[in-house]
């Protein structure tokens, strides 16, 4: 690799490196070469290699881990300030999608009740989902709706945007949700469901969403994926 004016190696070996992972040449979870490799490999010295890394590490495409390498790095999703999940996903460029578990009407428990406001054994409608971004799965939730807000729910649904099919069909205005996040370990299930190993770290997302008279609509309890390492929620309908 020979230097063109005013351009210095390490920058056309970002580059280089950066356009053998956005053709997938290197995948995401994909270790580099060593830097030695690299060196050998593009005959530039050592500090032109760590340069290049270092820059590319800056700017979240790459990341080292002691020990084991430097690895092309998943990109981080960002739950920020949008009406639904699959908005969100769909403006960062990837494939919102759900696949319905299980769909029923149960009678709302006295935790629940006093949750959504609704009198004890009140019917609700549950919703057990996982939630895709193209095509990997990243959240595997139930969400609990009075029945009384959204009756036939649970027989008349589909796979697409629950809250933009409850505004659509029962005409309710969704105005905010107030979310509490923890940090958990994958058990069995969920690192099935989720496709990784179990004791993955994994963050426990709990949400009320309102309506705009501030009357509870849905309480969801969701396991989001640890290797999405980095996301804002802050929800605005």
């Amino acid at each position: 690799m020979t230097k063109k004016q005013h351009n210095p190696l390490y920058a056309m070996l970002k580059e280089k490196l950066l356009l053998q992972i956005q053709s997938e040449e290197y995948k995401v979870g994909d270790r580099l070469p060593t830097e030695s490799e690299l060196c050998d490999q593009y005959q530039v010295s050592r500090t032109t290699v760590r340069y290049a890394l270092q820059e590319l590490e800056r700017e979240g495409i790459l990341e080292r881990i002691q020990g084991s390498g430097t690895f092309v790095k998943r990109k981080e999703l960002q739950l920020l300030a949008t009406r639904s999940f699959s908005e969100d996903i769909s403006a960062q460029g990837k494939k919102p999608s759900n696949k319905v578990l299980e769909a029923v009407v149960v009678p709302a428990d006295s935790p629940l009740a006093g949750v959504l406001g609704i009198p004890l054994d009140s019917p609700v409608t549950k919703l057990v989902r996982l939630r895709y971004a193209d095509s990997e799965p990243l959240i595997y939730e139930t969400s609990y709706i009075p029945w009384s807000l959204a009756p036939g729910l649970a027989l008349n649904h589909d796979e697409g945007s629950l809250f933009s099919l409850i505004q659509s069909r029962y005409q309710l205005q969704i105005h905010r949700s107030v979310e509490k996040l923890k940090p958990v370990l994958a058990d069995k299930q969920v690192a099935k469901l989720l496709n990784i190993p179990e004791g993955s770290p994994c963050f426990e997302v709990q949400t009320i969403t309102y309506l705009t008279d501030n009357t509870p609509l849905e309480y969801n309890y969701g396991i989001f994926r640890g290797d999405f390492p980095n996301f804002t929620i802050e929800r605005f309908y």
